[in-house]
Formats: C-alpha cells, structure tokens, sequence
C-alpha cells in the first residue's frame, strides 16, 4: 500500500515541531533577532511550521500510544528522530519492510483519528444549532 501524500505532510510538520519543542524553541527566542541571520553570506530558507497543526497531529499519534505502541514507536523513530528505514528497523528489531508497511498502517490510523474527530466536531456543531 501507497504512503498517503496528506498523512505524510502532516508527519513531517510535527516532526519539526517536536524537534524544535525538544530544543527548547517554543516561546521565547533563546538568541537576539540581530544574531539569528546566517553567517556565511547564503540565505537559507526557514521551513515554516503550523504549530497548530502540528499540535492536534502531536494529539492524534499520542492516541496511538496505548492501543497501537508498535505504530507510534515507529512514527518516533522515522519522524523526530529522523531514522532511515533501516535504522528504525534496526532499532525497533525488525525488517524494513516492516516499517513500510508499519508507516502504511500509522498513516491510515491518523487519517481514521481525524475523521473521527471531524465527524465529532460537525455532529457537536449541529446540536448545537
């Protein structure tokens, strides 16, 4: 089975997230504007982060935790980690290919947690009215 393109996007954007988080860039800046330019005379283009999405992603592989370990494990390693397949594989003793089909799998459980989280917002929305 295909990676979804969506699903993926999405991975890459918590997982810059989380490694920002990690380091402790959330909030305050930890260096003065004036000092954050690049020193060699290239500009290099700062990847953009939706941090509310990221967050409600952060939200969705953490639901993945106590019912599908083996899942959020591999999202972990492959996505804040920044593991190869082999390396995760490695890490996680098993094939690569299982990691593929590990990835298959986390992408449709993801997309299965936000539609269930969609559908809840609309019915809730609906009631209301």
């Amino acid at each position: 089975m295909a990676r979804i393109e969506y699903m993926r996007l999405r991975l890459n954007n918590w997982a810059l997230w989380k490694v920002r988080e990690a380091s402790g860039s959330l909030g305050w800046s930890t260096q003065s504007v004036l000092l954050s330019e690049p020193a060699s005379g290239y500009r290099e283009s700062i990847i953009p982060i939706d941090d509310v999405d990221a967050e409600v992603t952060n939200t969705a592989v953490e639901a993945l935790r106590a019912d599908r370990q083996h899942l959020y494990d591999t999202l972990q390693c492959i996505y804040p980690q920044g593991m190869s397949l082999t390396g995760a594989a490695a890490t996680l003793h098993v094939a690569p290919s299982t990691i593929s089909a590990r990835l298959d799998q986390a992408d449709m459980a993801l997309m299965l947690w936000f539609r269930e989280r969609r559908d809840a917002a609309k019915e809730k929305r609906s009631s209301a009215t």
